[in-house]
């Protein structure tokens, strides 16, 4: 009997010694952690592996990685930024993105030049408290400035329709009661025809002065020639072409290029030939010709 009481003895000891250890493990100092690690490491590792697995990392961090502290400058705006120096320029992207919501495909970042995105801050020589200038812009922006030509568009066309016909306002009947200029290149009726190569001439401006056309599309340019001079404009500062046959020729077309954001920045043109009509409202407006 006494040898099985010793034996239950010593069971219940054994079953006991975790949770003293355990109990120890939890409120060990540091001094009192590093003796038990080596305490541990004596018995066969097993103190030390039960105190180790009480420790929590915390998540993913950067800790123990060397850093470096950015300054990210980006639409006016400062962000602080500290990052790995072992993070290539992609990451340096996301981080930035996670910062300023503006997606990485869209940013243009420099530093020293446009940073490569397969080298690291470390191998591109970064250096702490550097500043990092980002340029680009967010999806809403890029909307919000394409918005306004189309919503112009609309606006013009919304309007036109409440208007009386263009060539019985006054200031179109002026020019058109001229009669049709001489010089002006035929007009082809029920066909549409790309540019032609050499410029359209022969026509009027609103004083009543010849006028011609020149499409440079090399350039994105649209050439307006007078006498006097030769305006050149690119094609995005065209926000609109107005266009209406001309009463009783209508063969040939009155045509405005809207150059700001009223009536008062048209530029008309009078007796456009038809068959061309389609072709400068493509071109100008960005709907390419392919030759």
């Amino acid at each position: 009997m006494a040898s099985q009481d010793g034996n239950e003895a010593v069971v219940m000891e054994t079953e006991g010694s975790p949770k003293k250890e355990e109990s120890a493990c939890a409120n060990l100092g540091d001094e009192d952690a590093e003796a038990n690690e080596q305490s541990g490491q004596e018995d066969g590792g097993n103190s030390s592996s039960q105190c180790q697995a009480s420790v929590s990392n915390g998540g993913d961090t950067d800790d123990g990685k060397e850093t470096v502290d950015l300054k990210i400058i980006w639409n006016k705006n400062k962000y602080d930024l500290r990052i790995p120096l072992d993070a290539t320029g992609a990451s340096l992207k996301e981080r930035i993105h996670s910062l300023t919501g503006l997606p990485p495909s869209m940013q243009k970042v420099m530093y020293k030049g446009l940073l490569p995105e397969d080298k690291t801050l470390r191998e591109i020589k970064v250096t702490n408290g550097a500043k990092i200038m980002v340029v680009g812009s967010t999806i809403n922006d890029v909307l919000a400035v394409n918005t306004p030509k189309e919503v112009i568009q609309q606006e013009v066309k919304a309007e036109e329709n409440k208007k009386e016909p263009l060539c019985q306002q006054k200031q179109h009947r002026k020019v058109l009661d001229k009669g049709k200029p001489e010089d002006i290149m035929p007009s082809v009726k029920g066909t549409k025809e790309r540019l032609p190569t050499v410029p359209l001439s022969g026509m009027y401006n609103k004083s009543g002065g010849k006028v011609r056309l020149t499409f440079k599309l090399e350039q994105d340019q649209l050439w307006i020639g007078t006498k006097e001079r030769t305006e050149k404009l690119p094609m995005g500062s065209i926000k609109n072409v107005v266009t209406e046959p001309i009463e009783g020729h209508d063969d040939y077309y009155m045509m405005a290029f809207q150059l700001g954001p009223t009536e008062a920045s048209y530029y008309w043109v009078y007796w456009v030939p038809v068959q061309y009509v389609d072709a400068i409202k493509d071109t100008v407006l960005g709907k390419w010709q392919y030759f």
